[in-house]
């Protein structure tokens, strides 16, 4: 960042940094030690959590590893019958991984759950290596990938939240991987406590700065007020697809990898509708299980086009084993968003069609055709749409959906212009959709119209014959 650092930042910068660089070159296992169904829902783990099948919680934990370029030598799923407090796992499970981390050279454990401070550091000193868990390993991942002064901000501040409870660690660490900042013979009690404060003075100058960057995206939010165009958000797990999605769209070139959190920073583009409507498509920072909750504030704004936005995309990676159970947890999140029960909003897109077999595509084929017939009297049903992102199949029939979603809130027109009257034919293809279009003997046009209700009261002040076809709601 281009702003200047209070004394001591620097160093509270470099400990909120990502740590790519020093963990691409290390030997890395990855462990998933997971409650058994019956121990996860004895705990009160949700039903969606305990379903979840062990191979594929640890594929999403490798997938994370290898977001940040991490040299994956092994991973292994454990069942839990239960959680230790000193060090997560039983005393035989922590003795057996010493063992395989010893002969295999690993200097990095990854933890596929959220360790307290304690069971991280005394795991670190079983093993002899650093550990991290899933809260430290996402915050690396959005070190990484945020490009944006907001994102960049936002992480730094999440990472030093979660730094502050682990302050005698992340030290002891900083002197073993990176040999320094004066601290050679260790911290003191009166260093700790120093840092601590310094930690939360680097917080508060966060959040002031955060203030003024939320102010900014208001008054941009503004501007675009001004030329009201429908917002339509793209929601989704994790490498659902969203971005492709974007992309195909909008003919933008926003990153898209087969990669968990290859986007962060919230992008938006104008794209066109098959009547000619213009509205607003908006990429969005992809949902996952168990996000770290400082994540869930910090990001909160780059959520704002979703809570805002008129349609919301719901993309979901049907060719995914655990596509149920990660659509729960997109309904959760927007639920803590306070939209989740608008489901007038949502259109689930059926993404990765290209990967299914021909007997899953003829099924969700048919599953969304029954959703279609027992919604047949409403103007627009709640039917899911199959996609390929990559391919392009579906996609006229998304975009058709997306426009009928758009009409219920506006009224239709039948409009007669004279031959000679082109400049209210242009108004009305820049500010109306144009839906049907007819020239009749002697070359009067006639024309059926659909307007946005903000736009109406000019439409009929300009066309005084308009005669009303259908009316919103």
């Amino acid at each position: 960042m281009s702003e200047t650092l209070l004394p001591g930042e620097a160093r509270l910068q470099a400990m909120a940094a990502p740590e790519g660089e020093i963990a691409a070159a290390t030997r890395t296992l990855v462990v998933g030690p997971y409650l058994t169904r019956a121990a996860a829902q004895a705990a009160g783990a949700p039903d969606r959590q305990a379903a979840r099948s062990t191979a594929a919680r640890l594929d999403e934990a490798v997938g994370l590893a290898a977001a940040i370029d991490l040299d994956v030598a092994q991973a292994t799923g454990l069942s839990l019958q239960k959680i230790r407090p000193s060090t997560y796992l039983g005393k035989g499970r922590v003795e057996e991984l010493a063992g395989l981390i010893k002969a295999e050279e690993i200097g990095l454990v990854v933890m596929d759950c959220a360790l307290s401070p304690v069971q991280q550091r005394n795991l670190e000193k079983a093993w002899g290596a650093k550990v991290i868990d899933r809260t430290g390993l996402i915050l690396e991942i959005f070190g990484r990938r945020a490009s944006t002064r907001e994102g960049r901000l936002q992480v730094e501040h999440a990472h030093l939240a979660y730094q502050k409870s682990r302050l005698v660690r992340s030290w002891t660490h900083l002197e073993r991987q990176r040999g320094g900042f004066g601290f050679l013979g260790g911290p003191g009690e009166t260093q700790i406590e120093a840092d601590r404060r310094l930690i939360q003075e680097r917080m508060t100058r966060i959040e002031r700065d955060l203030d003024a960057v939320t102010r900014t995206r208001g008054l941009h939010r503004q501007s675009r007020a001004r030329v009201p165009y429908p917002i339509v958000a793209l929601v989704g797990y994790t490498n659902a697809g969203k971005s492709t999605l974007f992309n195909t769209l909008t003919k933008a070139e926003v990153r898209a990898q087969d990669m968990l959190f290859a986007t962060l920073d919230p992008t938006a583009r104008a794209t066109k509708l098959p009547h000619g409507e213009t509205v607003i498509l908006s990429d969005t920072v992809g949902f996952i299980s168990d996000l770290p909750t400082p994540l869930i504030a910090a990001f909160r704004a780059t959520l704002e086009d979703v809570i805002e936005a008129d349609i919301l995309l719901h993309v979901r990676d049907v060719s995914h084993g655990d596509t149920e159970a990660q659509a729960e947890d997109v309904a959760e999140v927007l639920d803590e968003l306070g939209i989740g029960d608008r489901a007038d909003r949502i259109i689930e897109v059926w993404n990765k069609a290209d990967l299914l077999d021909e007997a899953e595509r003829t099924r969700l084929l048919n599953l969304s055709a029954m959703a279609r017939e027992s919604g047949r009297n409403d103007r627009d049903s709640a039917a899911p749409v199959l996609v390929s992102a990559l391919t392009g199949e579906g996609l006229p029939a998304l975009m058709s959906r997306i426009e009928a979603r758009i009409a219920r809130s506006r009224s239709t027109f039948a409009v007669i212009l004279p031959p000679e009257d082109g400049a209210s034919l242009n108004w009305l293809y820049e500010n109306a959709e144009v839906l049907d279009r007819r020239t009749v003997e002697g070359g009067e046009l006639h024309l059926a119209v659909r307007i946005a209700p903000e736009k109406e009261p000019r439409f009929l002040n300009r066309f005084e014959g308009a005669r009303r076809l259908a009316r919103a709601g």
